[in-house]
């Protein structure tokens, strides 16, 4: 879903606005140089209500694998954000990028895939065999609830 769109304006610099239900932003781009291969393209910042720019992310240039075009990834992520906001931006025709939102995907816990399924090769409990009579223990009914009978008719004469 198209949240937003950055142009370059008439100083070079690459700003933009991004909308949602619950924001409303002003930000900019500013290009990073680094000789770091992982380092992010840009750093993107926000106007804030005080009208200074606060750093809220950045955006990684991606290349997609289907047609090799490049495209921006990342982040905005401020305090008062109840999740970071994840957008890509697609270079247009006219030089513009339209940002876009996604929600992540969730890793798959890897953990949980590899422990055995079903039977784990343990013996069985001790008392296993005597579940049958679980559900009255559990249930608070008799003596098999776990507390025993009790003796209060006999210590209080009346």
């Amino acid at each position: 879903m198209n949240i937003g769109t950055i142009r370059q304006n008439d100083a070079g610099i690459h700003v933009g606005k991004i909308a949602t239900l619950t924001i409303a932003i002003t930000i900019a781009l500013r290009e990073v140089h680094s000789a770091n291969p992982k380092a992010p393209k840009y750093e993107v910042l926000a106007l804030s209500a005080s009208r200074a720019w606060v750093h809220v992310g950045a955006l990684f240039e991606l290349f997609s694998n289907g047609t090799g075009e490049a495209f921006l990834n990342g982040k905005i992520e401020d305090p008062s954000l109840a999740a970071p906001l994840y957008i890509s931006a697609f270079r247009q025709d006219d030089g513009s990028y339209n940002v876009v939102w996604s929600r992540p995907t969730r890793r798959r816990d890897l953990a949980s895939e590899m422990t055995p399924k079903g039977d784990d090769g343990l013996p069985p409990l001790p008392g296993a065999d005597e579940t049958a009579g679980a559900g009255a223990a559990m249930s608070g009914e008799g003596p098999e609830a776990g507390l025993g009978q009790s003796s209060s008719e006999h210590a209080f004469a009346g």
